[in-house]
């Protein structure tokens, strides 16, 4: 049986930069790594609309900057910039719940970054589908399209795999779609790679979404 390897994993650190950047000892570490994932896990769900794919975290002594990369930024900015005073208010609201202190004399700092080509990224592309999965529409179709718009979009190719009970079947299963090439074990190609659980009356459907873009995305 061959040994996967997840593609974003595979090139931290050589090709993509680490989600979260920040130095600290043994007694905060842990403090700072639970804030962390509470902080992506707030921020995936109330930003969905805006369509994130990620959101990097670096700390300074007395400042912090969040970093989300959204395919619409002004969904997440808002009227005036009032968007991003909310998300703030958010942030805060996490930390303050995970250290049960409120915190003090602390800045943060929200960068919005605009995804350039929603097509090419693996994370939106496997949220349509799983989305599709669950308003009942064929898996089939829904697939062709998804990967017919990578192409369009620029993508030098895509793979699919979808598990679980596909269709409501008796029998859980895995379909494996591709199209066009995916070196996924060249670290100097570009892969990017999304999961996302498709919740359907018979129970999950998991979606995996690898694409292979140009150098120049």
């Amino acid at each position: 049986m061959s040994h996967k390897v997840n593609p974003i994993g595979f090139r931290v650190g050589r090709m993509i930069p680490w989600g979260s950047r920040w130095f600290a000892d043994s007694g905060t570490y842990k403090n700072n790594l639970i804030e962390d994932i509470g902080i992506r896990d707030v921020l995936m769900k109330r930003l969905a609309l805006a369509g994130i794919t990620k959101v990097e975290i670096e700390r300074l002594p007395k400042s912090m900057v969040v970093i989300v990369w959204v395919s619409r930024p002004g969904v997440v900015i808002g009227r005036g910039g009032s968007g991003i005073e909310d998300v703030k208010k958010l942030i805060v609201e996490v930390m303050n719940k995970l250290r049960k202190v409120k915190v003090k004399d602390i800045k943060i700092d929200l960068r919005v970054n605009e995804i350039k080509n929603a097509e090419t990224s693996a994370f939106l592309v496997a949220t349509r589908i799983a989305g599709d999965l669950e308003r009942r529409i064929p898996h089939r179709r829904s697939v062709t399209k998804a990967m017919e718009r990578v192409m369009a979009g620029g993508g030098k190719g895509v793979k699919i795999f979808l598990g679980g009970r596909i269709n409501g079947a008796d029998i859980s299963r895995v379909e494996k779609f591709h199209l066009g090439s995916v070196p996924t074990q060249t670290l100097r190609e570009e892969i990017d790679y999304g999961q996302v659980p498709a919740l359907t009356n018979r129970g999950y459907v998991g979606v995996k979404v690898w694409i292979h873009k140009k150098e120049e995305d």
